[in-house]
């Protein structure tokens, strides 16, 4: 009878004790400590195209890791955030390593009051689908910006405003490797609008930057506007992005421009397949000078849209103006709970027609490219990711900067390894 009531005890008390500590982690928690370690190794090789940091065709081998330790001290109202990161280089030009960069990807004070959190200094910036706005998270040095961030969200709404700028940055490392050097404005405001429910979003991006022209210093003013609509139904996905921009862009130029990307998507049970295009407008040839119809995709990601070679990435300089035209199909496979495997297929066409050394016009048919990848979880710490990637080219290409050889296969593989893991996780509750 003793020893049963012992055992009834033992398991209320066990009872008792693990709802306490339930409440503390869910009603009591008054400070938080928390510092993430990653180690981020890849191994890329080029050949027949220019992928930075290689100036040349021929094919070229090189190593980049970042490490990247992240800190986050959080109370009830209020958290600092830093994301301290190193990124080492090694070329086949080098006979050692060499810094490309040691920089704050992340540094910034958030604040909470009643619904609103405001958030101060350099940071990520991810909007929707990541097209316009990105943290850029496959690139070594990710994608950041510094400003201010107001963020308003409920149930099936939020809304952020942002004001954003750039100053001048240190030159002692690689700029290619810094998170902020790639932002082109002075100013920007922006404001994104986003709507949820079982079945149906819409999201809305409106932005205002200004950019100062290399010549004069004069600021120009470019907007922005548009947005995405998402549908639902069971195993189906239909959604619509568009955007039309206006303004100035930074050669002062009259600029109206747009962007269009239809999508459909079919969830099966290990597979899912997304059939969509993307058009990205240019310039009429019959455009006067002072005119533009140029989009430029701002600080978002193009791997993600227009291949993972990044054959295509700025506009318009890639297409030297005259738009793309861009279907896909994307399939992606899970052969195991921890092993996928994806294939990304793309169609590249100009919006408007190059022309040859004697002025006539060549076809608009640019190529197509080809990404396998893998992705291998073993465990939840460790990731790895392989790919190989090819571009075909069409006698096209010869008059665009990033093939040498159209007559030959581009090619480009990586391997990349992720290990990332909390070294300090502090928690102190309410007394």
């Amino acid at each position: 009878m003793i020893k049963a009531l012992l055992k009834k005890n033992s398991v209320f008390f066990f009872l008792v004790l693990a709802i306490q500590l339930r409440a503390q982690e869910t009603d009591s928690l008054s400070q938080h400590f928390l510092m993430n370690v990653e180690i981020r190794p890849r191994f890329e090789y080029t050949s027949n195209y220019i992928l930075p940091p290689n100036e040349s065709m021929n094919p070229y081998f090189y190593i980049t890791q970042r490490n990247r330790i992240s800190m986050q001290y959080a109370r009830e109202k209020w958290l600092i955030k830093s994301d301290l990161q190193e990124i080492h280089l090694w070329d086949q030009n080098s006979n050692a390593s060499k810094v490309g960069s040691v920089n704050f990807y992340q540094l910034f004070f958030e604040t909470k009051f009643k619904s609103i959190n405001m958030r101060l200094g350099r940071q990520s910036i991810l909007l929707d689908n990541g097209r316009l706005f990105s943290d850029a998270p496959w690139a070594q040095q990710g994608r950041s910006h510094e400003g201010l961030r107001i963020m308003k969200s409920s149930k099936n709404f939020s809304n952020d405003f942002l004001f954003l700028f750039t100053r001048k940055y240190s030159t002692e490392f690689e700029t290619t490797y810094s998170p902020v050097a790639s932002n082109k404005y002075k100013y920007l405001l922006l404001n994104n609008f986003s709507y949820t429910n079982n079945r149906f979003s819409l999201n809305s991006i409106n932005v205002v930057d200004f950019l100062e022209s290399t010549n004069s210093g004069e600021l120009y003013t470019r907007a922005t506007t548009g947005g995405r609509i998402e549908f639902r139904k069971k195993q189906w996905y239909y959604t619509l992005n568009s955007y039309f921009q206006f303004g100035r862009n930074a050669k002062g130029q009259d600029l109206q421009a747009y962007y269009f990307q239809p999508e459909i998507k079919l969830s099966l049970q290990k597979s899912t397949w997304r059939l969509g295009a993307e058009i990205i407008s240019g310039s009429n040839p019959e455009l006067s000078s002072d005119n533009s119809g140029d989009f430029d995709v701002l600080y978002g990601v193009t791997w993600k849209f227009n291949g993972n070679m990044n054959v295509f990435t700025r506009f318009p300089n890639d297409v030297n103006g005259k738009g793309l035209i861009n279907p896909y199909l994307f399939t992606t496979i899970s052969l195991s709970p921890k092993l996928s495997l994806r294939s990304d297929l793309h169609l590249f066409y100009t919006q408007y027609p190059l022309q040859n050394n004697l002025g006539q016009e060549m076809t608009k048919f640019l190529g197509f490219e080809n990404d396998f990848s893998l992705k291998y979880i073993p465990v939840k710490e460790l990731e790895i990711n392989y790919a190989f990637s090819f571009y075909k080219s069409t006698d096209t290409m010869k008059y665009l900067p990033k093939i040498q050889d159209e007559n030959r296969l581009s090619i480009w593989s990586y391997l990349m390894i992720s290990y990332s893991f909390n070294a300090v996780n502090l928690k102190r509750y309410k007394n």
